[in-house]
């Protein structure tokens, strides 16, 4: 009669002790480095904080820019810093050997707007790089979230469809004092933008050159295209 009842206590206790057994040993184990610990959650160990001055380790080959053609596109949005970035990444452009001429500049009202102005520069033949220069900040509502994906989307696919690089200047900041201190206030990343562009621009002018007749080419009429005729007018949009 008591059989049965008994069992099955007794069958629960030495379950109770088996996963008492093993979650102890797999402390053991943790404790002796034997087994990796997972990595604290974002809400428990707070935001990774990214330095400002980090891009000051990456090395660029820019030995020579002076047979590239750069296409700047920035935005008015956010002008303080867009502005000091954008003039950083020229005045970065001129010194690398990039002529003046060769350096096409517009501007659009916001970072939405960058990727169809990306594909317009990039689909005119002007250019070998695309620099794409703006500023998200962070605020109450989810519409830095979806900007900030849809423009480094946007971005990349023009790149890939184009065959033209873009190099992707927007920042994307939780607040004023990140933004300041990667423009006007700190290490102005305007800098690493541009040697990134001509690096990349370089980049597509060697693999178009390099193309033999036969062979599948990126190019649609020149094995190189080089620079632009001084002589005609710059193409604006």
């Amino acid at each position: 009669f008591f059989v049965a009842p008994f069992a099955g206590a007794m069958a629960c206790w030495f379950l109770v002790f088996l996963v008492a057994q093993t979650a102890t040993a797999l402390v053991s184990r943790l404790d002796a480095g034997r087994l990796p610990r997972r990595p604290l959650s974002a809400s428990r160990r707070g935001p990774l904080r990214m330095d400002a001055t980090s891009v000051s380790s990456v090395k660029f080959d820019v030995s020579d820019g002076a047979k590239v053609r750069i296409g700047i596109i920035s935005t008015r949005w956010n002008a303080q810093i867009v502005d000091a970035l954008k003039d950083g990444a020229k005045k970065t452009l001129l010194d690398i050997g990039v002529k003046d001429e060769n350096i096409f500049e517009t501007s659009v009202p916001g970072s939405w707007e960058l990727p169809a102005a990306a594909r317009f520069l990039a689909l005119s033949g002007t250019v070998d790089a695309i620099l794409c220069i703006g500023c998200l900040i962070k605020g109450d509502t989810l519409h830095f979230e979806y900007l900030a994906e849809a423009v480094s989307d946007g971005l990349m696919k023009v790149q890939l469809s184009t065959n033209v690089p873009c190099t992707f200047g927007v920042l994307t900041c939780l607040d004023e004092e990140q933004a300041a201190q990667r423009s006007y206030a700190g290490e102005n990343h305007g800098i690493s933008w541009a040697k990134t562009a001509v690096e990349m621009a370089a980049l597509r002018q060697s693999a178009l050159g390099i193309q033999k007749k036969g062979f599948l080419s990126l190019a649609d009429t020149d094995d190189n295209p080089g620079p632009p005729d001084a002589s005609k007018p710059k193409v604006y949009f």
